[in-house]
């Protein structure tokens, strides 16, 4: 099962691990937490880190503490929370708070650290109706063992993931696993996510909705965001990349790549048909 849905709160709401996602590496959850209600955990052989979605927070670990404080994701970029192997923490809800919490195995070569918004790479990526917003809020360029994570704003009408990509170990690609958060604004809206491996027969097109969570066990991923619909995703990945390697690129799907050098698509021109005819009329609706 790709597509989890969340969970009523208090508490975690949404959880995967290598058991239940049949895959190795990358752990994610989401816990909801009204005011004074904590949340404890220990990140034992991982890495982890926390990512406030909603809300004010404080986070207790190794004796320091945190305050981490985020109005909404549409709003502003987070503060994201590093903690190394052997960590043991506590989230406090100083308001109604909303956080997502991801990790993966680690050896413990970096310490403990707050990530702040400034230290944070934005990129506006692609272009025509497949440009979006990137936030590498722990990007290769910011020290973890295993973990990456990003933000990805698609506008209403947009595409992203586009070209399609894969880093499924297969096309000379390295095996990462992914997990896409979603928060769509009107929460009334949709995406539809595509997951799709040729080599294997998976093709899989998912309606999603606001809060859900989809996995991508291998192949491609793009994501539509259909008119109306501003579409938010939260990934946090993990794999065989390791430090440095975390940069490494995907690899695109060979029917698609060519886009890169055309956003526009070669789109259709319209209208189709003389307009010469008699009696011919345009409606604008």
């Amino acid at each position: 099962m790709n597509q989890h849905k969340p969970r009523l709160g208090p508490g975690v709401v949404l959880e995967v691990n290598p058991a239940t996602a049949a895959w190795k590496y990358l752990s994610f959850r989401v816990v909801k937490l009204p005011p004074r209600y904590t949340h404890a955990g220990q990140t034992a052989n991982h890495e982890a880190a926390v990512v406030p979605l909603s809300g004010e927070m404080r986070v207790r670990v190794a004796g320091y503490t945190f305050d981490l404080k985020r109005q909404d994701v549409f709003s502003e970029l987070p503060q994201v929370l590093y903690l190394p192997p052997g960590s043991e923490f506590v989230v406090e809800a100083i308001t109604q708070a909303q956080l997502a919490l991801g990790s993966a195995p680690a050896e413990g070569r970096y310490p403990l650290r707050l990530f702040r918004p400034e230290e944070m790479r934005r990129e506006i990526r692609g272009g025509g109706n497949a440009t979006r917003q990137v936030n590498h809020i722990l990007g290769p360029d910011l020290p973890a063992e295993r973990l990456l994570l990003y933000e990805v704003y698609t506008p209403s009408g947009f595409w992203s993931g586009w070209p399609p990509h894969r880093h499924d170990g297969r096309m000379g690609s390295l095996y990462i696993e992914e997990t896409y958060y979603y928060r769509i604004s009107p929460p009334t809206g949709w995406a539809i996510h595509r997951n799709y491996s040729p080599e294997d027969g998976l093709d899989e097109l998912l309606l999603v909705r606001d809060g859900d969570l989809v996995l991508v066990p291998k192949g491609y991923h793009p994501v539509a965001a259909p008119p109306g619909s501003n579409v938010y995703y939260l990934n946090y990945m993990a794999g065989e990349a390791l430090n440095e390697a975390r940069a490494t690129p995907p690899v695109d799907d060979p029917d698609w790549g060519w886009m890169r050098q055309d956003w526009a698509g070669r789109p259709l021109a319209l209208p189709i048909g003389d307009e010469t005819e008699p009696g011919q009329t345009h409606v604008r609706l």
